[in-house]
């Protein structure tokens, strides 16, 4: 899968690459993923996680909006974590990330293949290159080519890499590798393609995430995405209408949400209609995949994210979208070490699987 560094320092060749913890910086909070390399090939073990719920409006748009905060946060978390790695790997939401594939002849030096990218970027980056990190990375031969590689193209605003890196390191972390979380979240997707038939091969999977405040579809197909969209759905508008309905502040409804002790009514009148907008909105997602792509169906269907676990929400999408539909849980196959609660790490596992593909960069020689 695609990572991409924007000017951090790497060794990813070296073959002592140091420990990452995968922290994924969300709408709503910081999650933390520790895993460890199991003694069985290609395994791994899921050594720590942590959820720490951010403060409102810490993060806005997928932007920092309160550096103090989300610094005081990472902090708090990593200190819960109760481990002594300190290297983090971090990534930025698509919608801060230009991505291009572009086509370079085969064969070419380091050196000018990173002067031809930089020639190809002044084509498709709206900024000066000076505003931008800029980073590549050659995916494999041009399809139907052998003369020509497929390059990965990807550009940020520098105050958005800035702003992570030196959150990270106010909280005392260092930031070793910067990713793009749809890439981190289909490096995690492979432990999930692992628990269905075949590995889904020659399928169309759907991943769907659906955070605090965005759904982001993401359609598989061998490993390579080949579809991507946003749509405004997410956990704080139930969050909101709890709110509305029941007098509570947001703190008191966020935790309702989660832990339950709401009125009876909950379910009938903010529950079941918030679940009702969820599964059109996916359904929506998908008549829009069918109506850009060259395909007409989608085998399965993976839902990710904080509302992920939302009491019906997998039964209802299969029943809307005739679809087979499971919750994501890229740990199913993982190694648990005894810190690691079965129950609990099952109900957040959706809401880690950012987490869960950025801690698995450690493992990723390229």
């Amino acid at each position: 899968m695609p990572k991409v560094n924007f000017d951090i320092p790497l060794d990813f060749l070296n073959a002592s690459t140091p420990p990452l913890i995968g922290v994924d910086i969300s709408a709503s909070s910081v999650k933390m993923v520790e895993l460890g390399e199991a003694p069985k090939k290609g395994g791994y073990i899921v050594e720590r996680y942590v959820i720490e719920p951010l403060p409102k409006d810490a993060v806005s748009d997928g932007n920092i909006a309160n550096l103090d905060a989300v610094a005081e946060t990472l902090q708090r978390a990593w200190k819960r974590m109760g481990t002594r790695i300190k290297n983090v790997s971090l990534a930025l939401p698509a919608a801060a990330v230009i991505t291009k594939k572009i086509l370079l002849p085969a064969g070419m030096r380091e050196e000018d293949l990173e002067y031809q990218v930089e020639s190809e970027a002044n084509q498709y980056i709206p900024f000066a290159l000076d505003e931008v990190n800029l980073d590549f990375q050659v995916i494999g031969p041009a399809p139907g080519n052998p003369d020509e590689v497929e390059v990965l193209l990807a550009a940020s605003r520098k105050a958005n890499v800035e702003d992570r890196v030196a959150a990270a390191e106010v909280a005392g972390l260092k930031a070793q590798v910067i990713d793009v979380e749809p890439y981190a979240a289909e490096m995690a997707f492979e432990q999930i393609l692992a628990q269905l038939p075949d590995g889904a091969e020659d399928k169309c999977v759907a991943l769907v995430d659906i955070g605090a405040g965005v759904m982001n579809v993401n359609v598989l197909r061998n490993g390579q995405s080949i579809y991507l969209r946003d749509q405004q759905v997410g956990g704080d508008q139930l969050t909101q209408q709890i709110q509305a309905m029941f007098g509570l502040s947001a703190q008191e409804a966020e935790s309702a949400k989660r832990n339950g002790g709401l009125p009876d009514n909950y379910e009938s009148d903010v529950l079941s209609p918030f679940r009702e907008n969820v599964v059109m909105e996916v359904a929506r997602a998908l008549q829009f995949f069918f109506t850009s792509t060259q395909y007409n169906e989608v085998d399965y269907i993976v839902l990710a994210g904080g509302c992920a676990v939302l009491p019906g929400l997998d039964d209802a999408v299969a029943t809307r979208t005739q679809v087979s539909t499971m919750v994501a849980n890229p740990f199913a196959l993982m190694t648990l070490s005894s810190r690691i609660k079965p129950r609990q790490l099952q109900a957040d596992a959706p809401a880690l699987i950012i987490a869960c593909g950025l801690a698995m960069r450690r493992f990723d020689p390229s």
